[in-house]
């Protein structure tokens, strides 16, 4: 037997130091200070055989509590269907990297095509990439990418709704890109445009970047805003939560030239907090800006239909320096989870999806102002989420429902609390949060 997993043996080791003419590992390490080096025991535990090994994780994840969750601030809990991690678990899926050899990479480009094309669809936009970390991630290469097709402007404008944690990842990115990232504030829950108009008047702004549906879950009416931006020779990115796009204005409705957010609405487990999906549709016109991979269709030598990697302005493929992004890789398999869901759903069912979420969370929203305890500082149009004021102290609530197995609403200011409600949520789920949170202990 070769034995090529087992790990280097000492003859292995003294035949590879007498080659490069050291006598011993530590010697390898001669520069690394000794303050620094750990010369102890690891506190390993025994080895357990399999069996052992199987009932230390079983119980381990039985110390987990599944919840009830009516949190949202861009993590849903929309239903996944089964059969999608059955897909996504296929060998040739699950261990697939970047498709550079189109000859043998077929299956891989031609879900990546079917990807853009559905989300090209939900956004309306002509030219969608595969694909961004996340969606934070994504916005920052948004304001990149605007600031590289305005050349001499440097200044992006980012609205207050913008969800707080997209907010600071594209400050930390434009802070580090030499980006200078300027904030219009809200008015009433939404952005003010008002003051959008006077900022975008500066001359220097190379884009503005505004949410769809916002962080209180209001959907803004940006009537008329694209033209304004474009007037002045600037570019307009929309952050938006793909699942809605199925019945809300698409992106490109509104005038925008850039879309971004990201796919965890898309069916994905909420995971902790990801691994998520981010997006990027953008028109034709911006194309060659848009960092990551673009797949396109064509044909080989004999005719048949075919699938390539069209474009790929990264460093791996061009000069550093000329690369539009140098932090865009994905290796597509959260981009296949999108396509299996958006193949399974279809429109009919993405519409459904967002029918019941939007009739629960009016729901929930009926059942706590007429209880007394909760008033709308905003008054303003939402869909899965909604944002109320309340005195009530919100972490002992969360608390006390936590105890009970329900989730509650994520706390977004000091006297705010926002609920997101999906298809997932029953009648039954409503009213026992409900019932809990009004209780007196």
């Amino acid at each position: 037997m070769s034995n090529r997993y087992i790990p280097h043996t000492p003859a292995d080791i003294k035949h590879m130091l007498d080659r490069i003419g050291a006598s011993s590992v530590d010697e390898l390490y001669a520069d690394v200070p000794e303050e620094v080096i750990f010369r102890g025991e690891y506190a390993l535990p025994e080895g357990l055989s399999e069996s052992e090994l199987r009932e230390f994780f079983n119980n381990l994840g039985a110390r987990n509590r599944s919840l009830k969750i009516f949190g949202g601030q861009g993590s849903y809990d929309h239903y996944s269907p089964s059969v999608i991690r059955h897909l996504l678990g296929r060998s040739e899926f699950y261990t697939a990297y970047t498709p550079y050899q189109p000859e043998i990479s077929q299956g891989t480009l031609q879900y990546i095509f079917e990807y853009q094309s559905m989300i090209s669809e939900l956004t309306g936009l002509e030219a969608t990439n595969a694909s961004m970390y996340d969606g934070a991630t994504a916005a920052a290469e948004a304001a990149f990418m605007m600031v590289a097709s305005a050349r001499k402007r440097n200044a992006v404008i980012i609205s207050a709704t913008v969800p707080q944690r997209i907010h600071d990842v594209v400050r930390t990115y434009c802070k580090f890109h030499g980006v200078e990232l300027r904030e219009v504030g809200e008015k009433e829950g939404v952005t003010d445009l008002d003051a959008l108009r006077e900022m975008i008047k500066a001359g220097d702004v190379a884009g503005v970047i505004l949410p769809q549906p916002n962080k209180y879950g209001i959907i803004e009416n940006l009537e008329g805003v694209a033209e304004v931006i474009h007037a002045e020779k600037a570019l307009l990115t929309l952050y938006c939560d793909p699942s809605t796009l199925a019945v809300l204005r698409s992106p490109a409705e509104w005038g925008a030239d850039i879309a971004c957010g990201d796919g965890q609405s898309l069916g994905m487990p909420m995971q902790f907090g990801g691994p998520y999906l981010g997006f990027m549709s953008t028109t034709k016109a911006q194309l060659r800006k848009m960092p990551g991979r673009v797949v396109g269709a064509t044909t080989d030598a004999h005719g048949k239909r075919c699938y390539v990697l069209t474009l790929q302005a990264r460093e791996q493929h061009i000069r550093r320096e000329k690369a539009t992004s140098n932090i865009c890789s994905n290796q597509s398999l959260m981009a296949l989870y999108a396509t299996i869901y958006l193949a399974l759903m279809g429109e009919s069912g993405l519409r459904e999806v967002n029918a019941l979420s939007a009739t629960g969370a009016r729901y929930l929203y009926d059942r706590l102002i007429e209880s007394g305890k909760f008033t709308d500082p905003f008054k303003k149009p939402f869909l899965k989420e909604f944002t109320l004021a309340t005195d009530m102290d919100i972490d002992a609530v969360n608390k006390k429902l936590a105890d009970n197995g329900i989730m509650g609403g994520v706390k977004t200011g000091e006297n705010l609390i926002s609920f997101a409600v999906t298809e997932q949520r029953t009648k039954e789920d409503i009213d026992n949060l409900v019932t809990l949170m009004l209780k007196e202990d």
